[in-house]
């Protein structure tokens, strides 16, 4: 592993801290930590803690020796200094001499002990950072390290044979109050040693200074590694495939839709998934030994707040066959549901301690011949789980390659999931309306597109915003936020549209939720306007809107979680205006299309509505039409556009909020809202 130590990019940080008030101890603590955070070999997502023992001085000017350690939710990546929140050491020593400490206990000591009250909590292994007697203190899970105590056979020899007496091998104990004591321990049985193995779990290092306690840490892993590439051997053999596979799109809603939590009545609890393949990743989905692999569990036991108990392992999906891929991922996902359940259940016998089960799904998929799937309520999470599958793979496969992958067992894995302090933190989560949902938005780059988009996205959604214009349409994503995505289609050319749909699902997985928006509006008397033109009209006032509704229910049959169709009809389907036929005749039947779609998809979960809005500021109704019709009817611009019964101006974000209740309003479809401040003439009656 390459050593990025940098002595002029040390002092450069240390030089901007100082600036900020930040001693020189400080900045050079956030330097190594975000060096060791930015390896993902070493370190993911908030996993690791680094510490380093120095002087601060409180609010009232009274100096204290502290432990400045990570604080809980911080990414050694990313951190800065308020991560690190200070503790009193003193005050941590004296635990040491205690017989036992509760968790609970434990958190409420170190946090009465900080500098400052208003800091994150220490990390759950501040007392062993604090017991061991150096200056800097750094600890990762470093997947190289995994290998060698990942084993099925002594891994404490095989430790010694790696590193010799260099390093001290501390058995698998949970984190907290015990490894820290057993730990130290360790430690003071031969001070000579430069670091600590923890069995199952990762490495220590320590020193003297922020350098040397960093070039230990890299230098040991890169002994591990060195170790694996000499005396490792391949151990991926590879399975046979199916003569043609099936494509990731065509095995992503199927398998969205089974690892969604069903709450009941048509409800669920949708995840977004995300792909990941490249050919270190087929080598080892490819492999006969998968399954096996997966049921052995996780490498490190902090992977298991992320991927739970392990992967799931899916055969290879063929082609030929996709039906019966369904029913093969319903059967797995079944199989992973009843085994994650008897794990909850005999573990929780164990005590009296009240728990609540997480759900039991899977968060991690793995696919012969294609890849693998991450699972989440969100993309970041699921993009969190494909990274953790990654390292996954390396630690298991160096340690496969040097004897018998075998981590920590599933019963010692579950006091850290059901953590009572984790159990806490999730319960006090609450998911936005949206949370794991798809929306796909057509006409997205214009006023009435770009508004649902946003008003979906703040809801927890993620959304697709399709429009002709590609590069307004990563716009109006992009100003959506929430990891929104911009796709260019003609959504008047069914293969634009079905590529469109393909991509949305390649990105999150499926497509829960569909606003049909996208329309254009040319005038003329009826029967003197061109045949040509009233067509075009239909194609994209009528037909765009029946190929975005197949696209949409082909991919929600395959997830099975049901669905909402929402469809932008117009004031012009019920209310018609001179010289707007041609946009009010496509419209019409547009809105009778989401009745049919309400009649006939109702009974497997889909919903379909429609909004009737009028006089939106738009592309469709332009500053320059807005003009022309004032003018026409003898208006002010101000009054032709509040003519309405409440005398205001109704907007886009109006009508978006108008598609946003029927998204959320679970037991209404074949439903019409109006959105025009009050026209009677346009009321449905």
């Amino acid at each position: 592993m390459k050593n990025l130590w940098n002595d002029a990019e040390a002092e450069t940080v240390v030089k901007a801290y100082a600036a900020k008030g930040v001693g020189r101890d400080l900045a050079l603590r956030v330097y190594t930590t975000r060096l060791l955070g930015g390896e993902p070999r070493l370190v993911l997502h908030g996993g690791g803690n680094t510490s380093v023992k120095t002087k601060v001085t409180d609010f009232i000017g009274d100096e204290w020796d502290v432990l400045c350690v990570k604080g809980s939710g911080w990414d050694m990546a990313v951190i800065e200094p308020q991560g690190l929140p200070a503790v009193k050491l003193g005050t941590l020593l004296k635990a040491r001499k205690l017989d036992s400490l509760s968790d609970e206990d434990m958190v409420a000591l170190q946090r009465a002990n900080l500098i400052d009250p208003s800091s994150p909590n220490p990390s759950v292994e501040t007392l062993l950072h604090a017991f061991l007697p150096h200056k800097f203190v750094d600890h990762t899970h470093s997947t190289a390290i995994l290998a060698i105590v990942d084993q099925g056979g002594d891994s404490e020899a095989l430790s010694k044979k790696v590193f010799g007496d260099k390093m001290g091998f501390v058995p698998y104990i949970k984190p907290g109050f015990d490894l820290a004591k057993v730990a130290a321990d360790v430690y003071d049985a031969d001070p000579s040693v430069e670091g600590l193995i923890l069995d199952k779990h990762g490495i220590f290092t320590f020193g003297d200074d922020a350098r040397q306690a960093y070039d230990r840490m890299i230098h040991y892993v890169t002994v591990a590694e060195d170790y694996v590439a000499r005396n490792g051997s391949n151990p991926l053999k590879p399975a046979s495939l199916p003569a043609k596979l099936a494509k990731p799109e065509e095995v992503a809603s199927m398998l969205r839709g089974a690892v969604a939590v069903a709450k009941g009545e048509g409800r669920f609890d949708r995840m977004v998934s995300d792909f990941r393949t490249s050919d270190t990743i087929l080598e080892f989905v490819n492999s006969a030994a998968i399954a096996d692999y997966a049921a052995a569990g996780v490498s490190t036991p902090d992977l298991s707040i992320r991927i739970k108990t392990g992967p799931m392992a899916l055969p290879a999906p063929d082609a030929a066959d996709l039906a019966g891929y369904k029913a093969e991922i319903g059967k797995r996902v079944a199989a992973y549901i009843a085994e994650y359940t008897r794990y909850f259940e005999e573990n929780d016998a164990l005590d009296d301690v009240k728990r609540t089960m997480l759900d039991p799904m899977p968060r991690l998929s793995l696919v012969p011949g294609l890849g693998m799937f991450g699972h989440g309520r969100t993309l970041k999470d699921a993009r969190i789980a494909s990274d953790v599958g990654e390292m996954w793979i390396e630690a298991v496969k160096g340690a496969a390659s040097v004897g018998t992958f075998r981590p920590l067992a599933k019963s010692d894995l579950f006091p850290l999931e059901y953590w009572s302090l984790e159990q806490a933190k999730l319960a006090s989560n609450k998911p936005k309306p949206l949370t794991g949902q798809i929306v796909l938005v057509t006409g997205g780059a214009g006023a009435i597109g770009a508004a649902t988009a946003k008003a979906f996205a703040r809801e927890g959604a993620h959304v697709v915003v399709v429009d002709l214009d590609a590069a307004k349409a990563a716009e109006a994503a992009k100003a959506a936020g929430n990891n929104s995505i911009g796709i260019g289609a003609d959504i008047t050319n069914p293969a634009e549209v079905r590529a469109a749909f393909d991509q949305a699902v390649k990105a999150f997985g499926g497509i829960d939720i569909v606003v049909s928006n996208a329309g254009a509006a040319w005038e003329g008397m009826i029967a003197d306007i061109d045949d040509a033109l009233l067509r075009k009209s239909f194609e994209l006032n009528f037909f765009s809107h029946q190929s975005v509704a197949q696209n949409a229910v082909r991919i929600m049959r395959e997830q099975g979680t049901g669905g909402v169709l929402l469809f932008n009809a117009s004031k012009q389907a019920v209310n018609p205006g001179a010289k707007f036929g041609a946009y009010g005749l496509p419209k019409a039947a547009t809105l009778f299309l989401s009745r049919q779609y309400a009649l006939e998809y109702g009974p497997i979960g889909i919903r379909s509505n429609a909004v009737n809005a009028d006089r939106i500021r738009s592309g469709l109704l332009t500053d320059a039409m807005i003009a022309s019709r004032s003018t026409a009817r003898g208006l002010s611009e101000k009054d032709y556009m509040s003519g309405n019964l409440l005398g205001q101006e109704v907007t886009a974000d109006d009508v978006a909020q108008a598609f946003l209740h029927q998204a959320l309003a679970e037991r209404t479809t074949a439903d019409v809202t109006t959105v025009d401040g009050g026209n009677i003439a346009a009321a449905l009656r």
